[in-house]
Formats: structure tokens, C-alpha cells, sequence
């Protein structure tokens, strides 16, 4: 089985990752109420089924999204990381401890982050300022979980202690390098400027109690790379950067992710609809999504201007 990688945040901007890395331990207080030791099925889609109802006991107010990543994230650290994964956390100080998981769950009642898993933590320290950008961006994503094992190589350097390589595209679906590193600064961009966007006339990326949760949403098929909402609150729409791929890779992904959305996540009333932005679409773009009804595909531009100062 491969080794999994996983930054998990340990409360809130990393308040208790100094007890936890003292104590060996990782953990997380959703439902803290519940000993999940006879509750943990070997199916993530399963244990939600089972526990976003109750969570939603618990939490009257918000989402059937808000309630799949908490459970998601529950099961994650609970059952789905294995002895031997890999884990970073934040310290909350731009600095990242590292541990081994070497134990199965445990429930602690009363505590802090009441579900446990036994680290052992390592003698590392990662400055965040020291990662590659990529790793920066995924390790800085929202949520308690964050699966990074495409990062392997490089965390295991800093663990290993040695200097971390140039980070390289060198994959089969990736058909345009240069677009793939421009486009990894398209969705912090879109993020940060989305009012001022044509979307954000029309859609609201998800939050929950002020934290944005709609931004590098985990689902049991990969990351979406935005999860937003229509201000009627009836359409749900999944957005997809091409990021150089290949056609056939990032139509086959955002339809599974709409998947998912549609079986997991849609509250009565609400449908889903998914939007590929890219540089460019090809014609092999343009036919697999003649024949996609809900899925478009808008092309960004770059605006760039030289002023005589």
C-alpha cells in the first residue's frame, strides 16, 4: 500500500500542536461526544451516511457541506491514514512539525481533540518558507485534512534532512507545462478577487462561520478547486482548472467530482453544475463537452500592461 501524506490541522490555526507533538498524539473534536471504536467502517462514504445526520443534530445551523468535510476529515484522521502515513502540522508560528502515525484510533473522552491517533513526532522542523510553492498552496488549503502525498519527495528531503529538489512537471496528463504553472496561481487569484468576477455576480464560494471551505474542498475522488453556490442557494457549482491537462483527464475528473456532489452533498431543491476554466479549449475540449449539458467551459485572458512611470 502506498504511504499517504497529510497535513492535519490540530484546532484552530494550530492551537494545540505543541500538546500534541509533547504528548504523541494527533486528533480532531468533531462529534466528541461519540467513541467511534465500533463505529469506523472501512468505507468513508459509508461512516457519512451513517454520521453527517448526526453531526447536523449537533449543528442545527449549517450545511450538508459543512457536515461531509467535518465527517470526511473524522474518518480521515480516525481510519483512513494508516500506521506508517506521514503527517505535518502547524504550528500556528510558519513552521510545520512531521510524524509517523504508529497507532489505531483511540477516544479520549473529555480532552482536547478527543479522537486519537499515537504519532511519533520526528526531530524536524519545516519553516513554511523553505517549501516549494506548490507545497505552500496545498499544505495552506482549508480544512483539517489535506491529502499531499503528491509531495513525497520533497517532505521526505526535509525529513531526511536534505535540500529539497526544483519541483518539475513531469506527468502524462499534463500537456502544457507553461499553462500548468500559470494556472496555479489562476484559483488563489479567482479567490481573492471573485466580487470583482462575472461568477461572483451569480455564485458565493462556500463558508462556514467565516472560514472559506468552498476553496480545495476533499472529496473521496481528489480536490475540487472550488465549491461555490448560487445566492439562491439552488445550484451548486464545481469548478475545475484545466491546469494544462489533457481533455479526456479533466472532463473525466470534474464529472466525478459533480458525482459526488450529487450523491454526497445536494440538499433538497439544489442541482449541480460544473465550469472547466482554462487558457484555451481544444477541439477534443469541445466535444466531450458538446455532449455535457451541465458542464461549461469559460476561457480566462491576461491583462498585461507596461506604464511609463
Amino acid at each position: 500500500m502506498t504511504k499517504m501524506y497529510n497535513r492535519i490541522m490540530l484546532g484552530k490555526a494550530g492551537k494545540y500542536a505543541d500538546q500534541c507533538r509533547n504528548e504523541g498524539f494527533i486528533g480532531v473534536d468533531f462529534l466528541p461526544d461519540i467513541d467511534l471504536s465500533m463505529r469506523l467502517s472501512d468505507v468513508w462514504q459509508e461512516f457519512n451516511k451513517v454520521h453527517i445526520p448526526i453531526w447536523m443534530k449537533y449543528h442545527p445551523d449549517r450545511s450538508k457541506i459543512a457536515a461531509g468535510l467535518a465527517c470526511g476529515n473524522l474518518w480521515t484522521v480516525c481510519k483512513g491514514l494508516q500506521i506508517d502515513d506521514i503527517v505535518l502540522s502547524s504550528n500556528g508560528r510558519g513552521e510545520y512539525y512531521v510524524g509517523k502515525i504508529t497507532g489505531n484510533y483511540y477516544f479520549v473522552q473529555g480532552e482536547i481533540l478527543p479522537h486519537r491517533r499515537k504519532v511519533e513526532w520526528f526531530d524536524v522542523l519545516i519553516e513554511r518558507v523553505a517549501m516549494s510553492e506548490s507545497l505552500r498552496h496545498a499544505t495552506g488549503a482549508i480544512g483539517t485534512c489535506c491529502d499531499i502525498t503528491q509531495y513525497a519527495q520533497e517532505i521526505d528531503d526535509f525529513i531526511n534532512k536534505t535540500t529539497p529538489p526544483r519541483v518539475i512537471v513531469d506527468s502524462p496528463d499534463v500537456e502544457d507545462a507553461s499553462e500548468f504553472a500559470l494556472e496555479k496561481h489562476l484559483e488563489d487569484f479567482l479567490v481573492r478577487n471573485w466580487k470583482k468576477t462575472e461568477l461572483g455576480k451569480k455564485y458565493d464560494i462556500f463558508e462556514e462561520n467565516g472560514e472559506l471551505v468552498g476553496q480545495q474542498y476533499q472529496t473521496d475522488t481528489g480536490t475540487i478547486d472550488i465549491l461555490a453556490v448560487s445566492k439562491n442557494r439552488k445550484e451548486v457549482l464545481v469548478i475545475e482548472l484545466k491546469r494544462g491537462r489533457t481533455s479526456d483527464v479533466v472532463v473525466g475528473q470534474i464529472q466525478r467530482y459533480m458525482g459526488y456532489v450529487k450523491e454526497e452533498l445536494l440538499e433538497q431543491g439544489q442541482t449541480v453544475r460544473g465550469m472547466i476554466i482554462g487558457l484555451e479549449a481544444d477541439n477534443r475540449l469541445r466535444r466531450a463537452l458538446s455532449v455535457c449539458q451541465n458542464i461549461d467551459f469559460y476561457r480566462y485572458q491576461i491583462d498585461f500592461k507596461l506604464i511609463k512611470d
